[in-house]
């Protein structure tokens, strides 16, 4: 019986043990924990609209400028244009007695010696000038005053001269020392010419009767 007791109190011997061990609490975590660093959010790329839409307002904003400048460059070319249309009017402006003169040009078709002709046109345009042209040239001209009332026209760029008396005109480049055209009549000229040859003037030169 002893040894019945004993076998059993050994087999319990380590419940009771466990039994009697006091239970450890459960670890509780800390009461402040380590705040957490809030971490900023990295900067969001532009979206592609945004992106677009920023170059397109500068392609305007460049565009626009291009245009003010374009317009500011037209407004002062056109300035400078009026001005030098001014000035040139101003110079090109003929005086009572050049007008004068010009009313007394003839006009037209004229034949000279040698076969060739010479055309005279008002200019419609510059009223007082006239376009002398012929085979090989072409003239813009303006009278000139002479002392001894002869009609005289001039191209002063182009050199020429254009001399007109009572019977015949010639044609001459000052610039090249050579006469275009003698000899060259209108309708009014050919008259006075027979006339002189019928009445020739009398010479100075020769005695009188």
């Amino acid at each position: 019986m002893k040894s019945l007791i004993a076998s059993a109190l050994l087999l319990l011997a380590p419940a009771l043990a466990m039994a009697q061990t006091p239970a450890q609490p459960a670890a509780k975590p800390d009461a402040k924990a380590p705040a957490k660093t809030a971490a900023k959010p990295a900067a969001k790329p532009a979206a592609p609209s945004d992106a677009k839409s920023g170059k397109a307002a500068a392609q305007k904003a460049d565009t626009a400028k291009a245009a003010d400048a374009t317009s500011s460059r037209t407004q002062l070319k056109s300035a400078a244009n009026q001005v030098a249309t001014g000035i040139i009017a101003a110079e090109a402006a003929l005086t009572p007695e050049e007008l004068a003169i010009a009313e007394r040009v003839h006009v037209g078709r004229m034949p000279c010696e040698l076969g060739a002709f010479v055309t005279v046109t008002a200019d419609s345009a510059t009223p007082g000038r006239f376009h002398v042209e012929g085979k090989g040239f072409k003239y813009h001209m303006s009278p000139v005053a002479t002392s001894t009332g002869t009609v005289r026209l001039e191209d002063q760029k182009g050199g020429a001269v254009w001399l007109q008396i009572a019977n015949k005109s010639m044609l001459m480049n000052q610039k090249l020392g050579q006469r275009l055209a003698d000899e060259c009549m209108s309708p009014q000229q050919v008259v006075v010419a027979e006339a002189i040859k019928k009445n020739p003037p009398v010479s100075v030169l020769e005695p009188l009767k």
